[in-house]
């Protein structure tokens, strides 16, 4: 625990952290400009330059979340604000006013996840009318909204999109995104702590509150009781309740009934598997974003043939084909994207429909670097181990169907930012590593047979 009063000492101890874990040169460029904007009780956030601020919030967010966690002994959400941005601008974390005389709230959502990126198709259309039409209008369209499918398919893009539209247009409305798990963490630390009370507070306190992978709450009786009590508390009083589940309300068996017959008491909307054109429209949309050059156009239509599962292994397919171009300093063209896919993906359909488990992956991945399966899950930091872990754990994202939360518990009970974390560190290293690059290459052929 920290004094409030001494935020520079904390922040001093956080860059303490940052220099011990990249080199010297990579601090000196990136990392050493930055300057503590603000510190809360949940938040951390930082100014950069604004010449450099996306390549650091790309590449070293995850770290910072890191090193900000062990200073502080728990979870910080982090922002990296551009120098000169006003104090109450556009933040991932910002804190809104309550409409209700509550203590203002801190609400966690990326603000790079909005409706106007969201792309829409066939395979969504509904839900995200229904998501729309509810940050329009919260407790009146339609309430609660149930929305539903397979993991990577825009859920969770959906969430933060009501969360910024409100943020944005809510005026004093209070809005908080959280998931299953970490509002059962939260619960169960206020059942221990004492602070009870608290908890109720900030979760049944909001206009609109929206809560990511409510199939995790089977099989959890303390926590699906408190949640059964924070929705009746919060519909009662007019708030906005939206959901997310891989499954129909009416498929979650081990919820009690109770719980299902209120989740089905609103709209009920699925997202699919999106089609071609829609696989395309998001690949045009990213690398817009990401100001990737293409030689030719024909392979974004190459990646979106051969991918078809879901958002994420669309992108993922993406990241491949932009690192090999890099590394090998070749332009990205359509033979080019047909090499890497048919390298990576040698029965990409086939591999797609019946994804690996994250047994499968672990299990590769200790054969190929020598570890046991306690050495890979376990707290163990050494390069020989850490490596191979972060591999394993951007492998499990991409070619199983598992959600981030479940990928951390099979690694020996780690939550879903540290996935993240690995995921990002992985990607960055393919991207600058041709060893690292090939070991990924090789475990997904691997993988894929």
């Amino acid at each position: 625990m920290f004094a409030f009063t001494e935020p520079e000492q904390v922040w001093l101890q956080i860059k303490v952290a940052l220099r011990r874990r990249v080199s010297r040169s990579t601090h000196r460029i990136w990392l050493e400009p930055l300057r503590l904007r603000e510190l809360t009780e949940a938040a951390l956030v930082v100014e950069c330059p604004v010449e450099i601020r996306n390549w650091v919030a790309d590449r070293f967010l995850g770290l910072l979340e890191q090193c900000a966690a062990e200073v502080l002994d728990r979870a910080m959400e982090v922002d990296i604000v551009s120098s000169g941005t006003p104090a109450d601008g556009p933040r991932r974390e910002r804190l809104v006013p309550t409409g209700r005389g509550a203590p203002a709230a801190e609400i966690s959502f990326n603000p790079k996840l909005t409706f106007e990126q969201f792309v829409i198709g066939d395979c969504n259309r509904l839900a995200h009318a229904a998501a729309l039409a509810v940050a329009e209008m919260p407790g009146q369209a339609y309430n609660p909204l149930f929305i539903y499918g397979p993991p990577g398919l825009g859920k969770t893009h959906l969430l933060h999109s009501i969360a910024n539209y409100v943020a944005t247009y809510g005026q004093t409305m209070t809005v908080r995104y959280t998931t299953v798990e970490s509002f059962t963490n939260e619960f169960l630390a206020a059942l221990h702590g004492g602070s009870v009370d608290r908890f109720k507070t900030r979760f049944r306190h909001n206009d609109v509150l929206l809560i990511d992978d409510v199939q995790f709450l089977e099989r959890k009786a303390r926590t699906e009781e408190e949640f059964f009590h924070t929705f009746n508390a919060l519909r009662d009083m007019g708030g906005q309740l939206v959901l997310t589940s891989d499954r129909l309300p009416g498929d979650l068996d081990a919820l009690e009934d109770r719980l299902r017959e209120r989740f089905e008491s609103g709209l009920v909307a699925r997202v699919d598997q999106p089609d071609l054109a829609t696989r395309l429209t998001i690949l045009r949309k990213r690398v817009a974003h990401d100001r990737v050059e293409l030689e030719e156009h024909g392979a974004l239509g190459v990646i979106a043939e051969r991918v078809t599962a879901n958002i994420r292994a669309l992108e993922g397919a993406l990241i491949r084909v932009v690192a090999f171009a890099s590394l090998t300093r070749r332009p990205i063209t359509t033979g080019l994207a047909g090499e890497v896919l048919e390298t990576l993906y040698p029965a990409a359909c086939q591999r797609l429909s019946e994804p690996r488990t994250v047994t499968d992956v672990q299990a590769a991945t200790c054969k190929a670097f020598g570890l046991s399966l306690d050495e890979l899950v376990g707290g163990a930091r050494t390069p020989r181990v850490s490596w191979p872990r972060h591999l394993a754990m951007y492998l499990a994202r991409e070619l199983t169907d598992q959600s981030l939360p479940s990928i951390g518990r099979a690694f020996g009970g780690r939550d879903h930012t540290t996935v993240l974390y690995a995921c990002r560190r992985t990607t960055e290293r393919m991207r600058r590593d041709p060893e690292a690059f090939a070991a990924v290459q090789a475990l997904t052929a691997q993988l894929s047979t």
